[in-house]
């Protein structure tokens, strides 16, 4: 999840989509609409790891848009495959 993050940061398309599985990846991501986030924080509340090869991680992230402070909380599901983990879909509350 932190990789994930820093990646969304830093505007690494190419390492987000190699790490979205394949069944809900989407064909390219949008990091030049404006307005751009300036993240600010992220905060792991929780991760569970159901069996082998599927966990969930709920997360805060924190942003700002145009000097407003949001944020937003997931929850993520992963699977592995390969000995690899992927970014499965994400459930926001």
């Amino acid at each position: 999840m932190r990789s994930r993050y820093t990646a969304y940061v830093m505007g690494h398309e190419d390492y987000l989509l190699a790490n979205w599985h394949s069944s809900t990846r989407p064909a390219s991501l949008d990091f030049n609409t404006p307005p751009q986030p300036q993240w600010i924080g992220l905060q792991v509340i929780s991760h569970q790891q159901q069996d082998e090869e599927h966990a969930t991680v709920e997360f805060v992230a924190r942003y700002k848009v145009n000097g407003r402070a949001f944020r937003m909380q997931e929850t993520s599901r992963f699977v592995r495959e390969g000995g690899r983990w992927f970014y499965v879909e994400g459930e926001q509350t």
